[in-house]
């Protein structure tokens, strides 16, 4: 493979964890949430895994939801910002999108929008988020406008976004949901409220659809979780391999800054990764790496291109070990606590020179794409 980095994403993993979803909130359809290039993991490998076994996907923008189109996706498409002006309606139209209102100007600009071909709209009420949606106050008047508009397509629904799931402890959680159900039974409409964590964490808040995203890439949504305890599958296993291997005396000091100095005479192995690809620069040193399924504490600061390890407890490394960063054996919630970041972060910024690769589960090997 060379000593490039390469992300190997495993669509066995993928399907694994839709599945724990499912069995989570049994009676809900699923939209799955593929915004970010799929949280970095490749949009269009992962909307075509999830297009059939999942019930609808969601977006950020237009522009997302328009590349899933003209790759040939044909299942409904939720783009979660909806539309901005009336370009993006005419996209929309177009492109057979549906739209998340979530101010009155939205609202007002499908009342003026003439069309033979009406939109879905799902309706965002801002039960405690506080970033999208129109106050429970006027929600329901937004509804019943959308609800007579010529350019909506039958009854919107509603959604909402909680802001707190990530902490099972707190309970701002359940105080969204009960405002939300109060809404939600009043104007009789399908409903979507939960994301991963309160999948997983309030079963009660899973009404008609739910959105997981985070835990779809088999990361923990909450905080200080892990994948394995929430019965979860990493997708992403970022690797790389050891390019070098240096011996050096007590008192050198390693990398930019020399900030890290040798306790004592000591090998340090390099791996071909950096910054540059993605792994976080203020990752410290002890941060673990798996190098040949041992792990290995980094040294030194991370540079665009290369790391250094600490191979004093592995005194066998040779040029050509395998090293991941983080997936399967490393979880990358372990790696966002020690860089001070956030799994959905790290996962988001592994950059386009990273090697991409799909494992083939049948035959054991992985395939470029």
């Amino acid at each position: 493979m060379g000593s490039a980095p390469r992300a190997v994403i495993d669509l066995a993993a993928l399907r694994h964890n839709l599945g724990q979803v499912r069995a989570a909130a049994p009676n809900s359809r699923i939209l799955a949430v593929v915004k970010a290039n799929a949280y970095g993991h490749g949009l269009l490998r992962i909307a075509n895994t999830l297009e059939r076994a999942a019930d609808a996907l969601a977006v950020a923008r237009v522009g997302e939801g328009i590349a899933l189109r003209q790759a040939g996706i044909s299942c409904s498409i939720v783009v979660l910002e909806g539309g901005a002006d009336q370009q993006e309606l005419n996209l929309a139209v177009t492109h057979r999108l549906e739209l998340v209102v979530h101010n009155l100007e939205q609202v007002k600009q499908l009342q003026r929008y003439k069309t033979h071909t009406p939109l879905a709209c799902w309706l965002k009420v801002d039960t405690g988020m506080h970033r999208l949606g129109l106050p429970v106050a006027s929600a329901s008047a937004a509804y019943q406008a959308l609800s007579a508009c010529c350019a909506v397509a039958g009854k919107p629904r509603l959604i909402t976004h909680f802001a707190n799931a990530d902490d099972p402890a707190d309970p701002a959680t359940l105080t969204q949901w009960k405002l939300f159900q109060s809404m939600t039974s009043l104007l009789g409409a399908e409903a979507s409220a939960a994301n991963s964590g309160a999948i997983l964490g309030w079963p009660e808040t899973c009404a008609d659809w739910v959105r997981p995203g985070i835990m779809l890439y088999g990361v923990s949504p909450f905080l200080n979780g892990r994948a394995e305890t929430d019965g979860l599958s990493p997708v992403m296993s970022l690797q790389s391999q050891l390019i070098a291997v240096n011996h050096y005396k007590k008192g050198d000091a390693i990398g930019y800054g020399g900030s890290w100095i040798c306790p004592q005479d000591m090998a340090v192995g390099v791996v071909s990764i950096g910054y540059g690809d993605g792994y976080p620069r203020h990752a410290p040193p002890g941060t673990p790496v798996l190098l040949n399924g041992q792990r290995v504490s980094l040294v030194g600061r991370v540079s665009m291109d290369m790391i250094t390890l600490d191979l004093r407890g592995c005194p066998e490394a040779r040029v050509g070990d395998p090293a991941i960063l983080w997936g399967v054996g490393l979880p990358v919630e372990e790696i966002a606590r020690a860089a001070s970041t956030i799994p959905y972060q790290l996962l988001c910024g592994v950059t386009a020179r990273v090697d991409f690769v799909e494992e083939q589960v049948s035959d054991g090997q992985a395939e470029s794409r």
